[in-house]
């Protein structure tokens, strides 16, 4: 059974999620630490945890979910894989930074591409793969069954949606990829955003005002 955990990083307050398997490997979803002492709370945690990362797994590409990326990348010597439509979003990134006061990021580049064709195993355990676009073209959900949750980025959130003002956003489309993926899951399904506090499937039915216009 796979478990999750999750930390709040940078001046966005955005959510980086770890998950880990039986056998003590894990995978870095979104790791948004800018700061070095953000970076070394997160390194001491895997430690403490006797955890072995494999990989960096990334929702997107927002300037917010790539800071810790290459400190990540170059530390434990791990790949790292995001949706290939999120290529154009990384080549935004330095453009991005430079707008919001970030200096000196080092932009990733993606060691593989994660395809929502084929599921992403760890161990002897999988998760789904969602493409789920809207807030950026390839943003991706990750679902795992037997632990009832789903990881959605920034597509959903509690009692919100992500924002679909950025290039490659689009309002139709990320509703349409909400209805399509997401809602469909089992009413007790945990939804982890990239943002915020975790919400419930069916209190987004139930709640969430652009699910319900």
């Amino acid at each position: 059974m796979l478990q999750v955990s999750y930390f709040t990083f940078n001046a966005f307050q955005e959510n980086t999620y770890l998950i880990s398997d039986s056998a003590k490997r894990c995978w870095i979803v979104d790791p948004g630490m800018y700061h070095n002492d953000e970076v070394n709370i997160f390194r001491q945690h895997i430690e403490e945890k006797q955890l072995t990362p494999v990989a960096i797994i990334n929702t997107h590409a927002h300037l917010d979910h790539i800071f810790g990326v290459q400190a990540l990348k170059d530390f434990y010597k791990i790949p790292f894989g995001v949706h290939k439509d999120e290529e154009p979003v990384l080549k935004m990134a330095p453009n991005s930074a430079a707008m919001f006061g970030f200096d000196g990021m080092v932009v990733p580049t993606p060691d593989f591409f994660i395809s929502e064709k084929e599921p992403l195993k760890l161990g002897d355990d999988e998760v789904k793969v969602m493409l789920t676009p809207g807030h950026s073209p390839g943003s991706i959900s990750f679902y795992y069954e037997p632990g009832a949750w789903v990881i959605s980025g920034d597509v959903l959130f509690s009692g919100s949606i992500g924002r679909t003002d950025l290039p490659g956003g689009n309002f139709d489309t990320l509703i349409n990829s909400i209805r399509t993926h997401l809602l469909p899951l089992p009413d007790k399904t945990q939804v982890l955003s990239g943002h915020g506090t975790p919400t419930r499937i069916d209190t987004e039915k139930k709640y969430n005002p652009y699910l319900n216009a």
